[in-house]
C-alpha cells in the first residue's frame, strides 16, 4: 500500500509527499531491524543464562505503548523473569502526530527497567549513522555508550544479582 501511495504522489506531481513517504518507509525498516536485534540479543542471553539459572521466563507483549520524554512510544515489550526479579525491555517509536515526536535524532527508543532497582534503569536510542543504525545507552547524567552484548550482559548481571 505504501508503494502505491508513493507512486500516486509522484504521478500527481507531489514529489515532496512521495519523498516523505519513501523516507518514512526506509526509517521504519531500520526501526524494525533495530528492535528485532535488541530483542533477539536479550532472548539469546536469557536462553544461555537459563542453563545456569533454571527458571528464567520470557514474555513478549505486542502491541505495547509506553511513555518516553513526554511522547507515546508504540512498539513491543519483552519481560524476563526469574523468581521475583524482573528485567523489562520496552522498544518502539512514535507512529502518529498525536504520539509526539522523537527526540535527540532517535529513530526508536528502548527502556530497560529493573524491578526494584530503579537506579539501574537505562534508556537506549536507535540512531542512524554512516555505518548503519545503532543503539546508544543514555545514562541519567547524559553520558552515552554503544549498546552491545557486553552492556546487555551487565544488565543481566544486575537482574540475576551476580
Amino acid at each position: 500500500m505504501l508503494d502505491e501511495a508513493i507512486a500516486a504522489a509522484r504521478d500527481s506531481g507531489r514529489g515532496h509527499v512521495a519523498d516523505y513517504l519513501d523516507l518514512r518507509s526506509r526509517n521504519d525498516a531500520l526501526r524494525v531491524a533495530g528492535v528485532r536485534w535488541l530483542f533477539e540479543a536479550v532472548v539469546e542471553i536469557a536462553g544461555e543464562l537459563n542453563r545456569e539459572f533454571p527458571g528464567i521466563h520470557i514474555e513478549r507483549e505486542e502491541p505495547h505503548n509506553f511513555p518516553h520524554a513526554g511522547s507515546n512510544m508504540a512498539g513491543s515489550l519483552l519481560r524476563v523473569r526469574h523468581g521475583v526479579r524482573c528485567l523489562t525491555v520496552e522498544a518502539g517509536w512514535t507512529r502518529t502526530p498525536a504520539d509526539g515526536f522523537m527526540r535527540k535524532g532517535a529513530l526508536a527508543v528502548a527502556k530497560v527497567s529493573h524491578f526494584g532497582i530503579a537506579k539501574m534503569n537505562m534508556d537506549f536510542l536507535l540512531r542512524p549513522s554512516e555505518e548503519g543504525p545503532g543503539w546508544s545507552a543514555v545514562a541519567p547524567d547524559g553520558h552515552e555508550a554503544q549498546v552491545d552484548e557486553t552492556l546487555l550482559r551487565r544488565h543481566f548481571n544486575v537482574f540475576l544479582g551476580m
